[in-house]
């Protein structure tokens, strides 16, 4: 048998120490970029969503004087616009699965998945 050199394997133990350590790294550098582009994604989303509220706030109430000057009751001006939000609220309702829930699952799983092509690509490349 050779005489096998103890400091192979202390250096071979070091090494992969090493790696273990740069990988885990790695994984938490691609867990930050992730979870930072969702936040953004949600920031932006959130402030979106408040512009639009307000937004049809002001255009629901003009719409009610609107609809109340035409029907000459502020009772039935107000009740159209809240008639019209009421049929917008069920349409949302019955279509929510596929107009919102699908399109957040797929833009979350877009975005975890999308660093790994990337990575797969450059070093292909």
């Amino acid at each position: 048998m050779q005489n096998e050199d103890p400091s192979f394997f202390s250096e071979s133990h070091k090494q992969i120490e090493q790696y273990i350590r740069d990988r885990i790294l790695l994984i938490k550098l691609q867990a930050a970029e992730k979870v930072a582009r969702l936040s953004g994604l949600l920031l932006t989303g959130m402030v979106l969503a408040l512009l639009s509220f307000f937004i049809l706030l002001f255009i629901s109430i003009m719409g009610g004087y609107f609809f109340a000057s035409i029907t000459g009751s502020l009772y039935w001006g107000f009740g159209i616009v809240a008639a019209l939000y009421l049929l917008l609220l069920v349409l949302v309702v019955r279509f929510r699965k596929v107009l919102i829930q699908n399109w957040v699952a797929d833009t979350i799983v877009k975005i975890f998945f999308e660093l790994e092509k990337k990575d797969k690509n450059e070093t292909i490349n």
